[in-house]
């Protein structure tokens, strides 16, 4: 069993059929489920998503995210020790476009040796994983 790690930017696409990866989304998703794969998430991740969620698409997509994607992972809580390195590695990239929740999901695919990510977005290609799609 291949352990995936999924992003916000895949989640999002997932649920909002007016973003531009939406369909491309859910094929790679139909995918990932048929082969069963283990597919893993953070709880910074689930916290960015239901924000982003609530904001652009409203409460009802929040709840479909909740019982119809969020079961289908596994999610890897962040400890303090976790917080603490992906805040300095975070601090240390100095970058605009680079958030906590983006190093901590670095963080936590190094950690956990995941190789693959589900995501539309490029800082993980930039940081040697490999993207789905």
């Amino acid at each position: 069993m291949k352990k995936i790690f999924v992003d916000t930017s895949a989640l999002f696409a997932l649920l909002n059929t007016a973003e531009p990866n939406s369909v491309h989304a859910s094929e790679q998703w139909s995918k990932l489920l048929h082969e069963d794969d283990n597919l893993l998430t953070t709880n910074y991740i689930v916290v960015e998503c239901i924000a982003l969620i609530q904001n652009r698409l409203g409460f009802r997509a929040v709840e479909k995210f909740i019982s119809d994607l969020l079961p289908l992972m596994n999610v890897v809580w962040m400890d303090e020790e976790q917080h603490a390195e992906s805040l300095n590695h975070f601090l240390l990239a100095n970058r605009r476009n680079l958030s906590l929740v983006d190093c901590s999901s670095f963080d936590t695919m190094r950690r956990l040796d995941i190789q693959t990510v589900f995501t539309f977005y490029p800082h993980f290609r930039e940081q040697g994983f490999n993207v789905i799609p």
